[in-house]
């Protein structure tokens, strides 16, 4: 599955990425490449919680138009 990251250059420099669609998803590095590379693990760790959460308790879905 692919997901959207936003990359910002902070002040100090460093590249900050933020998954879109995973509030949460969030890394930084010096590069882009490395950024992406760091994001890309944070995505992993986070999806990995929210399944176990997920098993802890009752799924239910709503839709939103936006």
């Amino acid at each position: 599955m692919e997901y959207r990251i936003v990359l910002k250059k902070g002040q100090d420099g460093y590249y900050v990425a933020q998954c879109l669609e995973v509030p949460g998803a969030i890394s930084q590095g010096r590069t882009k490449a490395e950024a992406l590379r760091n994001a890309k693990e944070a995505l992993e760790l986070v999806l990995d919680v929210l399944k176990e959460e997920a098993k802890k308790g009752e799924i239910a879905r709503v839709r939103v138009n936006a």
